[in-house]
């Protein structure tokens, strides 16, 4: 009878193990499916992260917002709010600090870096700033992206994030109006 027990636990135990990690790719798919896809203009770094691997950390340029509200405090979570701009790209509309209810516009749930008193903006941290690739093409893939961003032309790198509830998933990162894993495979063939 004992060992019937145990065997109940340990199915119990592998269903919880295998729902956690199914639950967290379908939440990511459901945005995917069903989210609004935006374009992030950046501005890349190439760090390591000793547990997921090689990725290109990306700046945005709308990462500040002007603001006289000045009771900011660092790390609060706050709820940015988009629309697009002419060329297609994000542009925060407004920024609260608690959900709008009666707001139609897509929002980001973020972070507050800082405020400054002087340029009264606020600094915001996006939570997809993050965008992992195959370790031998990262440090290309952000070569590249910095390259393309030094030369003259306006809005040629940019994230595409999809949005939905709050909640965002970084799908690629293009350069010239190609996904970066195609662009750094493009650069290695020639």
């Amino acid at each position: 009878m004992k060992t019937i027990h145990i065997f109940i636990i340990f199915i119990i135990v592998v269903l919880i193990q295998l729902f956690i990690p199914f639950q967290m790719i379908f939440n990511q798919e459901t945005i995917l499916e069903k989210g609004t896809v935006y374009k992030f203009k950046t501005q890349p770094v190439d760090p390591t992260d000793p547990f997921k691997g090689k990725y290109i950390n990306l700046n945005y340029e709308i990462n500040t917002y002007k603001t006289n509200d000045s009771l900011w405090q660092r790390n609060e979570v706050i709820y940015v709010y988009l629309v697009e701009d002419s060329l297609g790209f994000a542009k925060i509309d407004t920024i609260n600090r608690a959900l709008i209810s009666n707001n139609s516009n897509d929002y980001i749930k973020a972070k507050v870096r800082w405020y400054s008193n002087y340029s009264n903006e606020l600094s915001i941290e996006l939570p997809f700033n993050r965008y992992y690739m195959e370790e031998t093409k990262a440090y290309d893939a952000e070569v590249a992206v910095r390259n393309r961003q030094r030369d003259s032309l306006p809005n040629n790198t940019h994230a595409l994030v999809y949005i939905k509830d709050g909640e965002t998933v970084l799908n690629d990162v293009i350069i010239d109006n190609i996904s970066i894993k195609d662009y750094v495979e493009k650069d290695d063939s020639e």
